[in-house]
Protein backbone atom coordinates (compact mmCIF):
# COMPACT_ATOMS: atom_id res chain seq x y z
CA UNK A 1 0.00 0.00 0.00
CA UNK A 2 1.40 3.39 -0.98
CA UNK A 3 1.44 6.29 1.42
CA UNK A 4 -1.20 8.07 -0.66
CA UNK A 5 -3.50 5.03 -0.44
CA UNK A 6 -2.96 4.96 3.34
CA UNK A 7 -4.04 8.61 3.56
CA UNK A 8 -7.17 7.83 1.53
CA UNK A 9 -8.00 4.85 3.77
CA UNK A 10 -7.52 7.02 6.86
CA UNK A 11 -9.92 9.57 5.38
CA UNK A 12 -12.56 6.87 4.95
CA UNK A 13 -11.99 5.67 8.52
CA UNK A 14 -12.36 9.23 9.85
CA UNK A 15 -15.60 9.60 7.89
CA UNK A 16 -16.99 6.38 9.35
CA UNK A 17 -15.95 7.45 12.86
CA UNK A 18 -17.50 10.89 12.31
CA UNK A 19 -14.24 12.48 13.46
CA UNK A 20 -14.69 15.91 11.84
CA UNK A 21 -11.40 17.45 13.03
CA UNK A 22 -9.29 14.53 11.83
CA UNK A 23 -11.23 14.33 8.57
CA UNK A 24 -10.60 18.02 7.93
CA UNK A 25 -6.84 17.65 8.44
CA UNK A 26 -6.67 14.60 6.16
CA UNK A 27 -8.71 16.36 3.48
CA UNK A 28 -6.25 19.27 3.55
CA UNK A 29 -3.44 16.80 2.91
CA UNK A 30 -5.31 15.06 0.09
CA UNK A 31 -6.05 18.42 -1.52
CA UNK A 32 -2.35 19.31 -1.43
CA UNK A 33 -1.46 15.93 -2.96
CA UNK A 34 -4.05 16.33 -5.72
CA UNK A 35 -2.85 19.88 -6.44
CA UNK A 36 0.72 18.64 -6.86
CA UNK A 37 -0.43 15.85 -9.19
CA UNK A 38 -2.47 18.24 -11.32
CA UNK A 39 0.20 20.96 -11.44
CA UNK A 40 3.02 18.62 -12.41
CA UNK A 41 0.95 16.00 -14.28
CA UNK A 42 2.52 13.07 -12.50
CA UNK A 43 1.68 10.22 -10.16
CA UNK A 44 3.11 10.93 -6.71
CA UNK A 45 5.65 8.57 -5.19
CA UNK A 46 5.95 8.00 -1.46
CA UNK A 47 8.93 10.37 -1.44
CA UNK A 48 6.79 13.10 -3.04
CA UNK A 49 4.05 12.55 -0.45
CA UNK A 50 6.60 12.73 2.39
CA UNK A 51 7.91 16.01 1.00
CA UNK A 52 4.41 17.49 0.93
CA UNK A 53 3.60 16.28 4.46
CA UNK A 54 6.90 17.65 5.74
CA UNK A 55 6.18 21.02 4.12
CA UNK A 56 2.68 21.13 5.62
CA UNK A 57 4.03 20.35 9.11
CA UNK A 58 6.60 23.12 8.75
CA UNK A 59 3.88 25.59 7.68
CA UNK A 60 1.81 24.70 10.71
CA UNK A 61 4.75 25.19 13.08
CA UNK A 62 5.24 28.67 11.63
CA UNK A 63 1.50 29.35 12.03
CA UNK A 64 1.59 28.26 15.68
CA UNK A 65 4.32 30.81 16.39
CA UNK A 66 2.25 33.55 14.75
CA UNK A 67 -0.97 32.56 16.53
CA UNK A 68 0.74 32.46 19.92
CA UNK A 69 2.25 35.88 19.28
CA UNK A 70 -1.28 37.14 18.54
CA UNK A 71 -2.68 35.41 21.66
CA UNK A 72 -4.92 33.10 19.60
CA UNK A 73 -4.46 29.88 21.55
CA UNK A 74 -7.54 28.30 19.97
CA UNK A 75 -6.03 28.51 16.49
CA UNK A 76 -2.61 27.39 17.74
CA UNK A 77 -4.22 24.31 19.31
CA UNK A 78 -5.97 23.50 16.02
CA UNK A 79 -2.63 23.72 14.18
CA UNK A 80 -1.03 21.42 16.80
CA UNK A 81 -3.80 18.88 16.22
CA UNK A 82 -3.18 19.01 12.46
CA UNK A 83 0.56 18.49 13.07
CA UNK A 84 -0.29 15.38 15.11
CA UNK A 85 -2.45 14.01 12.29
CA UNK A 86 0.11 14.81 9.59
CA UNK A 87 3.05 13.48 11.63
CA UNK A 88 1.50 10.03 11.56
CA UNK A 89 2.50 9.83 7.88
CA UNK A 90 6.13 10.78 8.49
CA UNK A 91 8.74 8.12 9.20
CA UNK A 92 10.31 7.81 12.65
CA UNK A 93 12.34 10.95 13.39
CA UNK A 94 16.09 10.46 13.58
CA UNK A 95 17.98 11.00 16.80
CA UNK A 96 20.83 13.52 17.20
CA UNK A 97 23.50 10.78 16.95
CA UNK A 98 22.00 9.37 13.75
CA UNK A 99 21.85 12.83 12.18
CA UNK A 100 25.46 13.56 13.18
CA UNK A 101 26.61 10.25 11.61
CA UNK A 102 24.67 10.99 8.40
CA UNK A 103 26.21 14.49 8.22
CA UNK A 104 29.73 13.15 8.80
CA UNK A 105 29.22 10.47 6.14
CA UNK A 106 27.89 12.96 3.60
CA UNK A 107 30.78 15.36 4.26
CA UNK A 108 33.37 12.64 3.62
CA UNK A 109 31.42 11.28 0.62
CA UNK A 110 31.27 14.74 -0.97
CA UNK A 111 34.91 15.44 -0.12
CA UNK A 112 33.81 18.71 1.45
CA UNK A 113 36.54 20.85 2.96
CA UNK A 114 34.80 24.14 3.68
CA UNK A 115 31.56 26.07 3.72
CA UNK A 116 31.71 26.51 -0.05
CA UNK A 117 31.03 22.76 -0.38
CA UNK A 118 27.87 22.95 1.76
CA UNK A 119 25.60 22.68 -1.30
CA UNK A 120 27.15 19.35 -2.31
CA UNK A 121 26.71 17.94 1.18
CA UNK A 122 23.10 19.17 1.48
CA UNK A 123 22.30 17.72 -1.97
CA UNK A 124 23.34 14.31 -0.61
CA UNK A 125 21.53 14.69 2.72
CA UNK A 126 18.15 16.09 1.63
CA UNK A 127 16.84 12.93 -0.07
CA UNK A 128 18.26 10.69 2.66
CA UNK A 129 16.78 12.64 5.57
CA UNK A 130 13.51 13.87 4.01
CA UNK A 131 10.76 13.65 6.58
CA UNK A 132 13.08 12.06 9.14
CA UNK A 133 14.91 15.19 10.32
CA UNK A 134 14.44 18.96 10.31
CA UNK A 135 16.45 20.02 7.26
CA UNK A 136 17.01 23.50 8.72
CA UNK A 137 18.65 21.99 11.78
CA UNK A 138 20.69 19.63 9.58
CA UNK A 139 21.85 22.59 7.52
CA UNK A 140 23.07 24.37 10.66
CA UNK A 141 24.94 21.24 11.74
CA UNK A 142 26.60 20.88 8.33
CA UNK A 143 27.63 24.54 8.40
CA UNK A 144 29.14 24.15 11.88
CA UNK A 145 31.04 21.00 10.85
CA UNK A 146 32.42 22.73 7.75
CA UNK A 147 33.65 25.65 9.83
CA UNK A 148 30.99 28.20 8.92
Amino acid sequence: MTLKERVQDDMKAAMRARDAARLSAIRLLLAALKQKEVDERLELTDADVLGIVDKMVKQRRESIAQYEKAARQDLADQERFEIDVLSAYLPQQMGEDEIARAVAGAISEAGASGVRDMGKVMALLKPRLAGRADIGRVSGLVKAKLGG
